[in-house]
This record gives C-alpha cells, structure tokens and sequence, in this order.
C-alpha cells in the first residue's frame, strides 16, 4: 500500500464523536515515550501529522487521521506514563477503554513495544485485556535503529518466551524503525490486507 493522503480529522474523548465507523479503522497506542508519534509519522510520510515531543504523555485525546480517503489512522494516548496525575489517568483509561471496546469499525489495535528493553509487564497485561475483550491486535516493535547488531536477533524471542507463557500463539508482529523506515512496508501491507475484510 502507497499513502497518497493523510488528514487530521478530529480530536476528542467522547465515543460518540467520533467520525462515522462507515471505513476500517486502526488504532495505535502504547507506553510513553515508545515512539509512536514517529512512527505514525513515518508510516504516512508527514514529518508532523502526529505531534512528536520529548516529554512523554503528550497525546492526549483521541486522535483521528483520514488516510487516501478510505481508511483511519487513530493516535490514542499512551498508557504508563507515571508523572500524570492518577484523576487524569483515569479519565485517561476511562474513554480509551471505551473507545476500545465499542468502536465497531476498529478493526486491529497496533501495541508499539520498545525492542529495547526487557517485556515490560505493563505491555503484557495490556495485551491481556484485548484479548480478554477479544479486540484484535498486534505488536509493533519499535526503535529497531537502536539497536546494537548483537541485539536485533535477540529481543524478538525474549517477548515471544514471556508471551506464550499466557497465549497459544503469538500475534502478528512488526519490526519497526521510524528512522530507516523498516518494517514500513510489511505494516501497511497488513493493513491493506485487512482492509479488504470490511463490511461497511
């Protein structure tokens, strides 16, 4: 899939405004401070679609993107972020929750990991609750550019290891670098892929 298009829309906490669930609808989320302004970014070749910043917990709404007129991107806040205040969280958790579990035309929740680190138990029960509500969803791992050489074969089956513990079979997953653009190519395939499975 080429991205020709990409639009911001709206941004919102109410379910309800929302635009209509008439297209295939993705949604993008995970820890602060993963990476997930820039990936959006570099998915839909635009430097600042999504707004990138240093400090984490920037996103905060729900924000919708109108990609080639046929399908939407959905930049959710990220989960994890200790420095923001516990009401604010909620309210956080509350309409992301919400947002997850009723949205209709939601058609895969892309859960952007860092391939840096060691698995992170907040990735993994957050990946229990979609499953537990039966929400589609794959992993994207993120920041592969960081990586030492010696590292990138070894992240991978750490996560699948902790994963299988729980689940019979791995998700799809994605390896990603908003940097080199990896895994660009494979993620939107997938994409497009799903995208002729909707109903409208």
């Amino acid at each position: 899939m080429k991205i020709n298009t990409a639009r911001f829309v709206i941004s919102n906490t109410d379910i309800t405004k929302c635009p209509e669930p008439n297209m295939p609808e993705y949604a993008f989320i995970g820890r602060s401070n993963v990476g997930k302004s820039s990936l959006i970014n570099m998915l839909t070749n635009h430097k600042s679609l999504a707004k990138t910043s240093g400090k984490p917990g920037k996103t905060q709404l729900i924000n919708h993107f109108l990609i080639n007129d046929d399908w939407y991107l959905v930049d959710l806040p990220g989960y994890g972020y200790a420095k923001t205040g516990k009401t604010q969280r909620m309210k956080w958790e509350k309409f992301i929750q919400e947002y997850l579990e009723k949205r209709e035309n939601l058609l895969n929740v892309f859960v952007l990991i860092d391939s840096r680190l060691e698995p992170q138990q907040i990735d993994l029960n957050f990946m229990g609750y979609l499953g537990e509500k039966g929400i589609p969803f794959s992993m994207v791992f993120t920041k592969l550019d960081k990586l030492r050489p010696g590292q990138k074969g070894a992240f991978y089956p750490r996560y699948k290891r902790e994963m299988l513990k729980i689940w019979e079979e791995m998700p799809p997953h994605f390896i990603t670098s908003a940097v080199d653009t990896s895994g660009k190519e494979e993620l939107l395939d997938y994409i497009e892929e799903v995208n002729g499975m909707f109903e409208g």
